[in-house]
C-alpha cells in the first residue's frame, strides 16, 4: 500500500516502511536545501525554552499547579517566525576575524525551523526532577545544600539520557519497525499548520481562534487567581452538612472524595493529568473507570471496614501519621547532625501510618508496574518481537533512514561516548563532592546508571512500538531503601540518577525519531536538544532557588498567608517519599517489619489483571472495544493521587467527555480544526494572566479582599478529621 501523497507527488522514492500508520501519516519528500539551524530558530528556540520552563516551575509550586507543553509553544512562534521571516533584513552579516557570515533572515519561516524550535522547546516543558530534591531539602527539611551542587545536580540528572540514548539511537531511532506512535500526532499537527489555510466565510483562522480564546483566558483566570479563589473547587455537599465528618470526607474536592465537587476554572482541570483536550477519548475512559473504580468502590470499602486502622487517619492526605492520628514528627526519627535514620528515636516514637488513599497509592502503583509488563507482553509481545528481531537483521532501513543518510551527516558515536564520560564523573563528583551532601556513594551513582542502561532498550522498544512506558521510580526508591537505608537524600538521588536518566534518554530519542520523520539533519537536532537541555535545567533551578529564597513559609501551608498559592502539592508527596523509602526505608514499611506488606500483593494482582481482557479479546475478536480496555491504565489512573485531587479527575473526565467524545463524534470537522488550538490557547491564557498577577500585586503581599470566596480551599474543613474513637485531632470532633 503506497503514501497517499504519491498520486499527487510522484518522486524516485518508494515509500517502504513496514508500519501502514507511518505511510499515511509521514513524507517521504525532503528539500535538504532548506535551512534548518538558522538565527530564527536559535532565537525562538532560546525563548520557548525559557518562557515555558519558568512558566511550568513557576506553576509547579502552586496549589493548583499548570502544566504547559511544547504545543503552546508550537502554535504560538509560527505567526512570530513568519514576522520575522518578513521584516528582518535578509543581507549577510560578515563575523568579524573569520571566514563565516550568518544572516538574521535566510528567506520564508520552513517546516524545519519550526520543528527544531519546537523540540527546543519541548526541553522546557519536560519538568527537572533533581529540583524537587533541592526543594525538599530547603523548604521541607530546612537545611542548607551549597548551590554549586544543587547546579550540577539539576545538570547532570538532566545530561545524563544522552549517553543512553546514543548508545541504542541504531536501534530506536534508525529502525522502521520502532515507529513511535506519539510522533505522529505531531507530524500531522505541524503538516496541518503548515498548509495554506483560507479563513472560512464567517469565521475564523486557527490563529486569530487562538488569540481569541488566549485573550478570554487571560481575563477570565483573574477571577480563580486573585478575586473568588474558592471557584477552583466547589464542593455542595460540605455546605449542606456543615457538621458532619462523613459528609465532607465524600464531598470534599480537595481533602475527601469529591462526590459533587466541581470547579470554573481551566488550572482545576488541566493541572496534575495535563490537558484533556489532547487525549483520546479511550485513555479518559480508562482512567475514569479506573478513578471510579479506586475512589468510590476501593476507598470507601476500606476505609469504613478500618483496614489498617484507617479511621485514626484522614480518608485522603498525602502526609504521615503517628499510632495518635497528629501528623508525623520526622525529626524525632531523623538525627539532625548525621542527617539519618534514628533507631532509636523510631522505636520509642512511633511507626509511620498513611491515610488510607495514600496507601493504597502505592499498591496501586506495584500492581500498574506489573500489569504493564503483563499486558504488553500478551497484546503486544509477538509485534515487539517480530519488530525487534527485524530491527537486528534490517540494516539498509526505509524509505526514511535512506533519505537521511543520503542527505545528512549523522552524529558521530564518540560525541554521545564523550558526553556520557563526562557527565557520568560530573555525577559522581556532585554525590561525593560538598562533604557528601547529597549522602549518595560513588557506587549508587554507578548502580543507578547500570540500571538505567539496563532498561533504557526494553522500555524504549515497549515505547516506541506501544506508547506505553513503564516508571521506574517505586523501583528505583525501593531497590536503594533496602540497600542503604536510613538516607533520605541517597534515595531520591538515586531514584533520579536511575529513574529520570532513562526518562530522559527515551525523551531524547523519541525528539530523535520526530526529526528523522520530518528529515531533520541530525547534528543540528544533537546541537539544539543539548543547548535546550542546558538552558531549561538552568531556568527551572534558577526559578525554584528564586522562589524558594524569596517566598516567605513556601511550601508549608501553616506558615503561609492566608490565601497564599505557595503550598507545593507535588513537592509535599515527593518529601513524604523520600522519608518513608528513604529515612525509615522500605523493609519497615512493606517488608517484614512494616504493617503494609500485604500490598505486596498488588503485584500478583497487576500480573493476573490483564489476563480476562486478553482471553476475552480472543474469544470475540469482532468486539473491538474489548482491547480498548487497558488494565495498566485503569490500575494506574489515580496515580496522580496525591497530590491530584477528586475534583481535578472529575473536571478533566467532564471536559475530555464533552470534547473528545461528543464534539469530536457529533462535530468533527470543527474539532479537527480547533481542539489542540484550543488547548494551547488556555494554558497560554492562564500562564500569563498568573504571571502578571503575581509580578504587578501578589509579590507585593497584596493578595485582593479578605472574604470567603478568597480562601484556597473547599470549606470542607472536617474531611481531615479522623473518625475512629478517642483520636484527638485538633479542630475535630471527638468520636466515643
Amino acid at each position: 500500500m503506497c503514501n497517499l501523497e504519491q498520486l499527487f507527488f510522484p518522486t524516485d522514492d518508494v515509500d517502504d516502511c513496514p508500519i501502514e500508520q507511518v505511510r499515511f501519516t509521514v513524507s517521504i519528500k525532503d528539500d535538504p536545501t532548506l535551512p534548518a539551524l538558522t538565527f530564527r530558530t536559535w532565537f525562538l528556540g532560546f525563548i520557548a525554552c525559557a518562557v515555558l520552563s519558568f512558566l511550568n516551575q513557576f506553576f509547579g509550586y502552586r496549589q493548583v499547579p499548570l502544566f504547559i507543553s511544547s504545543v503552546s509553544a508550537q502554535i504560538v512562534v509560527l505567526p512570530i517566525g513568519r514576522f520575522m521571516a518578513a521584516t528582518l533584513p535578509t543581507k549577510s552579516i560578515r563575523i568579524p576575524a573569520t571566514p563565516w557570515s550568518l544572516t538574521l533572515n535566510p528567506g520564508p519561516f520552513n517546516l524545519k525551523e519550526h520543528v527544531l524550535i519546537t523540540i527546543f522547546a519541548n526541553s522546557g516543558s519536560n519538568g527537572v526532577y533533581g529540583v524537587n530534591i533541592i526543594t525538599i531539602v530547603k523548604a521541607f527539611y530546612f537545611r542548607g545544600i551549597p548551590i554549586a551542587a544543587a547546579i550540577l545536580l539539576t545538570q547532570t540528572t538532566q545530561l545524563l539520557g544522552y549517553g543512553w540514548a546514543g548508545i541504542f539511537r541504531k536501534f530506536l531511532v534508525d529502525s522502521p519497525y520502532m515507529w513511535w506512535p506519539t510522533n505522529l500526532v505531531q507530524v500531522s499537527l505541524f503538516r496541518a499548520l503548515h498548509e495554506e489555510e483560507v479563513r472560512p466565510k464567517r469565521g475564523l483562522t486557527r490563529l486569530q481562534f487562538f488569540f481569541l480564546v488566549l485573550t478570554s483566558s487571560f481575563c477570565y483566570y483573574i477571577v480563580p487567581n486573585y478575586m473568588f479563589q474558592s471557584i477552583t473547587a466547589l464542593s455542595f455537599v460540605c455546605w449542606i452538612w456543615k457538621d458532619s465528618v462523613t459528609a465532607h470526607q465524600i464531598g470534599s474536592g480537595l481533602f475527601g472524595l469529591g462526590l459533587g465537587s466541581f470547579a470554573i476554572d481551566w488550572a482545576t482541570v488541566a493541572s496534575f493529568i495535563g490537558t484533556p483536550l489532547a487525549t483520546p477519548w479511550f485513555a479518559i475512559a480508562n482512567i475514569m473507570f479506573g478513578f471510579v473504580a479506586t475512589v468510590y468502590v476501593l476507598i470507601p470499602i476500606a476505609y469504613w471496614t478500618n483496614a489498617y486502622e484507617a479511621k485514626r487517619f484522614p480518608i485522603f492526605s498525602p502526609h504521615m501519621f503517628d499510632d495518635d492520628g497528629q501528623k508525623y514528627d520526622v525529626s524525632r526519627v531523623l538525627d539532625q547532625k548525621t542527617f539519618k535514620f534514628n533507631h532509636e528515636g523510631y522505636h520509642n516514637y512511633s511507626k509511620v501510618n498513611l491515610s488510607i488513599f495514600f496507601a493504597f497509592t502505592y499498591g496501586l502503583s506495584f500492581a500498574t508496574l506489573a500489569a504493564t509488563i503483563t499486558h504488553v507482553a500478551l497484546f503486544h509481545g509477538r509485534t515487539i518481537w517480530q519488530q525487534t528481531r527485524e530491527t537486528f537483521r534490517n540494516q539498509i532501513g526505509d524509505v526514511h533512514t535512506r533519505l537521511m543518510k543520503k542527505n545528512y551527516k549523522s552524529v558521530p558515536q564518540w560525541w554521545f561516548y564523550t558526553l556520557l564520560a563526562l557527565v557520568l564523573a560530573l555525577s559522581i563528583y556532585t554525590c561525593e563532592g560538598f562533604d557528601r551532601n547529597l549522602q549518595l556513594p560513588y557506587w549508587g551513582v554507578i548502580m543507578a546508571a547500570v540500571l538505567a542502561l539496563f532498561f533504557t532498550l526494553p522500555i524504549g522498544i515497549i515505547t516506541a512500538t506501544t506508547n506505553q512506558t513503564p516508571g521506574l521510580n517505586v523501583i528505583t526508591e525501593m531497590i536503594i531503601g533496602y540497600m542503604y537505608p536510613g538516607y533520605p537524600l541517597a534515595n531520591v538521588v538515586f531514584k533520579t540518577y536511575g529513574y529520570i536518566s532513562m526518562t530522559q534518554a527515551i525523551t531524547f530519542l523519541s525528539d530523535f525519531k520526530l526529526g528523522h520523520y520530518m528529515k531533520i539533519p541530525p547534528r543540528s537536532m544533537f546541537a539544539v536538544q543539548l543547548v535546550g537541555t542546558l538552558i531549561s535545567s538552568s531556568v527551572y533551578f534558577g526559578t525554584a532557588w528564586w522562589l524558594l529564597e524569596s517566598v516567605e513559609g513556601i511550601c508549608q501551608p501553616h506558615l503561609l498567608k492566608k490565601g497564599s498559592p505557595w503550598t507545593c502539592p507535588g513537592d509535599d508527596v515527593f518529601y513524604n517519599a523520600s522519608v518513608i523509602w528513604g529515612v525509615v526505608g522500605p523493609r519497615r514499611m512493606f517488608g517484614d517489619l512494616g504493617q503494609y506488606k500485604k500490598l505486596n500483593y498488588f503485584f500478583l494482582v497487576g500480573i493476573l489483571a490483564p489476563l480476562p481482557v486478553w482471553a476475552l479479546s480472543r474469544m470475540f475478536p469482532k468486539q473491538k472495544w474489548i482491547g480498548l480496555i487497558n488494565m495498566p491504565i485503569i490500575l494506574g489512573a489515580t496515580g496522580a493521587m496525591p497530590p491530584g485531587r477528586a475534583v481535578n479527575y472529575l473536571m478533566w473526565g467532564a471536559v475530555g467527555f464533552v470534547f473528545n467524545f461528543y464534539i469530536y463524534r457529533r462535530y468533527k470537522r470543527w474539532w479537527a480544526r480547533h481542539n489542540y488550538v484550543l488547548s494551547a490557547a488556555l494554558d497560554a491564557g492562564v500562564a500569563f494572566s498568573a504571571i502578571l498577577t503575581y509580578v504587578t500585586l501578589q509579590i507585593r503581599n497584596k493578595n485582593g479582599m479578605n472574604w470567603w470566596g478568597m480562601e484556597l480551599d473547599d470549606h470542607c474543613h472536617l474531611a481531615w478529621c479522623p473518625t475512629a474513637p478517642g483520636i484527638v485531632v485538633e479542630g475535630c470532633p471527638v468520636f466515643k
